[in-house]
């Protein structure tokens, strides 16, 4: 990353200074896409974020790689045909850059642990903790304990979900207090819809009637149009809604 800053500002200074693409790639030995590359990008994240997510691609392959280092497999394009196979959709370059520092140890780094996907978090913070299995709860945990906004998220989620298992709602608008005070982004959007519907909402989190089964079966309705627009008359959609 400290490369590409360089590169990049080194680049941006030439261009300022209205020299050719030619002459950047002369003055800095570079080649000439990567000097394109360079002087089309608008920031220096706008680079970085490629190449992170090009790095993203191998995170799941980073344990294979080091367990087939320390068999004796060096070959950089050997390993990246193997992990293609497995599935791996990123260059046979990405793989040779991970893997320039193990020639300079005896013996490869140990794996790294596998960085869990945004929608798995998102999945152990909806469900119920008794439904997640001990290596979840651990990352949880973990994931928590370094990220005091994310656990403030989890306990904001937590709190929300106790007012609808137990119908508490004349404790939203604590809820909803206690949310916009705190700096959660992601929650704010859902907070206004709240707002916007509150005694609705507060019915919904309080009574024990809802609209629940009648909405399921305009959704069914729905789907079943959708599916016969343009291919049948009426006859045949009202058979397929009644025997449906």
């Amino acid at each position: 990353m400290t490369r590409t800053r360089e590169r990049y500002a080194a680049v941006q200074e030439l261009r300022h200074q209205g020299e050719s693409l030619s002459a950047i790639c002369r003055i800095l030995s570079l080649d000439r896409k990567t000097v394109r590359r360079f002087a089309g990008a608008t920031t220096v994240d706008e680079l970085l974020g490629k190449a992170i997510g090009r790095s993203d691609l191998l995170e799941p392959f980073k344990p294979y790689l080091h367990q087939r280092w320390g068999e004796g497999i060096t070959d950089a394009a050997q390993l990246t045909k193997e992990i293609t196979v497995r599935g791996y959709r990123g260059s046979n370059q990405t793989v040779r850059r991970y893997l320039h520092p193990f020639r300079e140890l005896l013996t490869p780094p140990p794996a790294p642990p596998t960085v869990p996907k945004v929608r798995q978090v998102t999945g152990w913070l909806l469900r119920h903790p008794e439904d997640l299995d001990a290596d979840e709860h651990r990352q949880l945990a973990d994931i928590r304990s370094r990220s005091p906004h994310l656990d403030r998220l989890a306990e904001h989620i937590k709190a929300f979900a106790t007012m609808m298992v137990h119908r508490q709602g004349e404790d939203l608008d604590t809820w909803l207090f206690t949310v916009e005070a705190d700096d959660q982004p992601d929650l704010r959007s859902f907070a206004i819809g709240i707002r916007r519907d509150h005694d609705a909402v507060t019915a919904g989190l309080t009574l024990l009637y809802s609209s629940g089964k009648v909405e399921g079966n305009v959704n069914r309705l729905k789907a079943i149009k959708r599916q016969m627009y343009g291919r049948a008359k009426l006859d045949l959609l009202r058979k397929r809604v009644i025997l449906a």
